[in-house]
């Protein structure tokens, strides 16, 4: 085996990654505080072609040094838009067809594993607070709660880290992944 050089990853341009057909999956943060967790999200959104971010509440917006230390440039890169409350956020999304999806420790929420994605429909991932988590009337404007799945004496991932493993899971079979 052999580490492969940055050279040699074939990664997109700007341009070539502005081109792809995204999945159809929008992230939002709600009142996220962190900005460093911010700037993970946005990296994430990149390497899986996540078509947009939507920046909520108290969440910090670019550029900012601390976004753009974790981000890695993906904030040049992932569509991003701000709204002053989550619920506006979410509005917008309902209005526009998307299955809204709070990802949160909540009573019926599905394990993640147990989650089935549809070709051709369009999610929004709700991410909220690292201590508060998702707000209620958030949740009560979701079409479902999905759970990832611990097993040790911590009930709750880092926003970023949850983020990923959401991500991971839903476009392992690449259902819904636009492609290239």
């Amino acid at each position: 085996m052999r580490k492969l050089l940055n050279s040699e990853l074939e990664r997109k341009t700007v341009e070539q990654f502005r081109a792809s057909q995204k999945a159809p999956v929008t992230i939002i943060l709600d009142n996220v505080r962190s900005q460093s967790n911010v700037g993970s999200v946005f990296r994430t959104a990149d390497a899986f072609l996540v078509e947009a971010i939507y920046l909520c509440g108290i969440t910090a917006r670019p550029p900012h040094r601390e976004i753009q230390k974790t981000a890695l440039g993906a904030t040049e890169t992932v569509i991003w838009k701000y709204f002053h409350s989550t619920s506006e956020a979410v509005q917008e999304l309902k209005e526009n067809g998307y299955y809204i999806i709070a990802v949160e420790q909540a009573e019926g929420a599905v394990e993640l594993q147990d989650i089935v994605t549809e070709a051709g429909k369009k999610y929004a991932l709700i991410f909220g607070h690292e201590i508060y988590g998702v707000d209620q009337s958030i949740i009560d404007m979701c079409d479902l709660c999905i759970e990832i799945p611990q097993f040790g004496t911590k009930h709750s991932f880092n926003i970023a880290v949850s983020a990923g493993i959401v991500l991971w899971e839903m476009n392992k079979n690449r259902t819904l992944s636009g492609g290239g």
